[in-house]
């Protein structure tokens, strides 16, 4: 019988990968605390319509990327492939955007059935924020202000650039999406089969083409700029003078609009080179009309994303991720006398109880001396505690062996044991 196997583009993390993760999670859990955002969290099984709706049908994600079925009640559902509508559906259905301001976060898989590659995968940890209810540009600023801080404490600010746009108001982009579809009909001959099938339905989509002809094909097109209206002007100036404020650099990039429909005004996205071919880390703004469309009352909001892959991954490229990280042992026990198990294991539990912050391995299954030692050292523990015996009477007395290049033991009373231990690790007891 074949062994199964994960599916294709569902990734296994495993153990000496995941203090990785739970260095950026801490990481990002702390920004976001420091900024007043508090932790929202909502199914993974939405109704499709409601990624219909606000992701739009005319998108890659909604035609290509979606896990959809039908369930045994004949209703439609989907994987959510991002955290927005899903968050935004949670925070209305409850009554948290009534009259109400709202700073929200959340972290948790997503699913898009794309091609596999390094970094992205079909199931994917996303990051994101949201905040509802705050009209001005000083919000935009801030969740983007936000994710600067995240780059600060994870040292990545040097290796990523901030681009923004102004993509206007949901009217301005309809007299622009005319002028647009006018052109690229004009120059069809000239785009790919994709493009073509788009320059009607979503034309801003074409902008965000990957494909070096079309990218060429679209210089002289209109400019999104130039069908703005003068509010959505003054928002975009008012954000990039906050921004230059607060010494948060950027980048303005016309062709910036963000794969998902629903959002208006300013866009922006981090980016990077360093994981070769220039990529997209985190990417957000503002979407003022999507509570409205999904069934609620005119709610204005902001917020990003972020994958969690892509960043491991250029952590762990640059060598940004601290040593201690990998650390999860600091005390390995071992017990050498099957007639200690019970006193080792109250020594274990009397231990954890007065240095919570400390990992503990008491040896189970019994062995050699020696055998146990080198499970001590392979554990990347700091100090091992032998309890070792001959005889049929309890211990009153252990040895404290430093696993480092000094290599020095200590022999304690047992009652020391807490004392000398903290003495080693320089924590209090």
């Amino acid at each position: 019988m074949a062994k199964l196997q994960a599916i294709r583009g569902m990734n296994d993390i495993l153990p000496d990968q995941t203090p990785n993760w739970q260095y950026v999670e801490k990481c990002f859990q702390r920004v976001v605390h420091r900024f007043g955002y508090r932790e929202i969290r909502f199914p993974i099984l939405e109704q499709t319509q409601l990624f219909k709706r606000s992701i739009g049908e005319v998108t890659d994600i909604v035609e290509k990327e979606m896990y959809s079925f039908d369930d045994r009640n004949g209703d439609n559902l989907s994987l959510r492939p991002e955290g927005t509508a899903g968050c935004v559906r949670a925070a209305d259905q409850h009554g948290l955007l009534f009259n109400k301001q709202q700073r929200l976060w959340y972290q948790g898989p997503m699913f898009r059935h794309e091609r596999p590659q390094k970094g992205r995968y079909r199931q994917f940890q996303q990051f994101g924020v949201e905040a509802f209810g705050m009209v001005g540009p000083d919000i935009d600023a801030e969740v983007i202000q936000l994710s600067a801080m995240l780059w600060q404490d994870l040292q990545l600010e040097d290796y990523l650039t901030l681009e923004i746009n102004n993509i206007g108001a949901a009217e301005d982009r309809k007299r622009y999406a005319a002028a647009l579809t006018a052109f690229l009909v004009f120059h069809a001959s000239e785009l790919d089969d994709d493009a073509r099938n788009r320059m009607h339905s979503n034309p801003m989509r074409v902008l965000d083409s990957k494909n070096p002809a079309v990218q060429e094909a679209l210089e002289g097109a209109p400019a999104l700029a130039d069908y703005v209206s003068d509010e959505s002007s003054e928002h975009y100036t008012e954000l990039k003078n906050l921004l230059t404020q607060v010494g948060i650099e950027f980048v303005e990039n016309p062709r910036l609009v963000r794969g998902l429909d629903y959002y208006n005004n300013c866009v922006f996205e981090w980016t990077t080179d360093s994981l070769g071919a220039q990529g997209t880390v985190c990417g957000g703004g503002r979407y003022d009309g999507l509570v409205e469309q999904l069934g609620g009352k005119p709610t204005v909001a902001a917020g990003f994303a972020m994958g969690v892959e892509r960043l491991v991954l250029m952590l762990d490229s640059l060598d940004k991720i601290p040593e201690s990280t990998a650390k999860v042992i600091d005390v390995y026990m071992v017990v050498v006398g099957g007639q200690l198990s019970g006193q080792a294991q109250l020594l274990a539990r009397q231990l954890r109880a007065q240095f919570p912050e400390i990992g503990l391995i008491a040896h189970c299954g019994g062995g050699k001396y020696n055998n146990q030692m080198k499970r001590a050292f392979n554990s990347g523990a700091r100090v091992a505690i032998v309890l070792e015996t001959e005889s049929n009477e309890p211990l009153t007395a252990v040895k404290l062996r430093q696993l480092d290049d000094s290599g020095d033991s200590h022999s304690v009373e047992l009652a020391d044991c807490g004392a000398k231990l903290a003495e080693i690790l320089s924590i209090s007891e």
